[in-house]
């Protein structure tokens, strides 16, 4: 089914007509709700720490993760230390707030939060009521980082950023399920910031935006054997010999592209976003490296062999795009600091 809609929502968009209705009533509901908190009908809550929002527009990958990481770090260099909180997608840790350590088991707590925390150094928090685990969080730690968080607006924010796959854009353009947008492009002009991962294209999603968008790319130079078992090599070592490539991401072409730019011949094995891979899934008719996601590699540690790699990335933005991004975000947080020390 996850195959389905994505064609018909990246593909040329005809076959999505006839869930356009559908689409509709979603729009209007989408529409009603944010009218409801804007009115005051339903509360955003306060936790009592300025609370930056990592987002999206759309269904599956744009690079929130690895973005949130970049911020965490920098707002450690300015002084300031970070939280980040996580809905935990995919774990079984279904009761209150539940703090992420680098070892926790990620059944528990989901891949993508144990990403975070081993990634970032901060305290990380998962929960399905983001409020509360951002709470939780809030005595050790100034700010919080809420990953994923554009649509939970039950948790007040001070700052929106909003992340954009320049490969995908936003597909057909359309609502939930006949497109893959959760909410109107139009949402865009209320973010403090857009942030366009890829190169992008002319006249691309963001065109036309004020201030105009910022880029990022995502990074890598080497893969990690899962287990330890070997030291990392760097990803040119690769070449000259076929790699099987394996992303359960939500935006598997994009891995695969990253690969290819480094001049490897890959065999392509995409598979659902956030996807329990089994050893079975990686036993191939050949011998030839596995080369995967961090994201994937973290549910293949107790089955770690010799050929099994990972490939971390990381954000990269440009020094002058870099800067500007920072400054924005320490605008809002500085500035909601004193208001959010007396929230609850």
């Amino acid at each position: 089914m996850q195959r389905r809609l994505t064609g018909l929502w990246y593909g040329d968009g005809a076959g999505a007509a006839w869930l356009q209705p559908l689409a509709s009533v979603y729009g209007v509901l989408v529409g009603l709700r944010r009218r409801a908190y804007r009115a005051g009908w339903l509360q955003a809550q306060r936790v009592g720490r300025p609370v930056v929002v990592v987002g999206n527009l759309t269904v599956g990958g744009t690079g929130k993760t690895p973005l949130t990481v970049w911020l965490a770090r920098e707002l450690a260099g300015a002084g300031l230390r970070a939280g980040i909180v996580s809905r935990g997608y995919g774990g079984r840790s279904h009761g209150g707030p539940r703090p992420v350590h680098p070892g926790t088991d990620w059944h528990e707590v989901g891949d993508e939060a144990l990403i975070l925390a081993r990634r970032s150094g901060c305290p990380t928090m998962v929960g399905a009521d983001r409020v509360a685990a951002a709470r939780a969080l809030a005595a050790q730690v100034e700010v919080i980082l809420a990953d994923d968080g554009l649509q939970h607006l039950r948790l007040a924010r001070d700052c929106e950023i909003v992340v954009i796959d320049a490969m995908r854009g936003f597909g057909n353009g359309r609502l939930l399920p006949a497109g893959p947008l959760r909410e109107p492009a139009a949402r865009l002009l209320q973010a403090d910031a857009v942030v366009v991962n890829g190169r992008s294209e002319a006249g691309g999603p963001a065109a036309g935006l004020a201030p105009a968008p910022l880029g990022m790319a995502l990074v890598a130079h080497e893969a990690v054997a899962i287990g330890g078992q070997a030291a990392a090599r760097p990803l040119a070592d690769f070449r000259g010999q076929r790699v099987h490539a394996v992303a359960g991401i939500g935006n598997p072409a994009r891995f695969f592209a990253l690969l290819r730019a480094h001049g490897l011949e890959i065999c392509e094995h995409p598979f659902p976003d956030h996807y329990p891979l089994a050893p079975a899934q990686l036993q191939f008719a050949d011998e030839a490296p596995v080369l995967m996601t961090e994201k994937d590699a973290v549910k293949c540690a107790s089955f770690a062999d010799p050929r099994l790699w990972y490939v971390p990335v990381a954000a990269q933005l440009a020094a002058h795009d870099a800067r500007e991004l920072l400054a924005r975000v320490l605008a809002k947080v500085r500035g909601a600091a004193p208001q959010a020390k007396g929230g609850g």
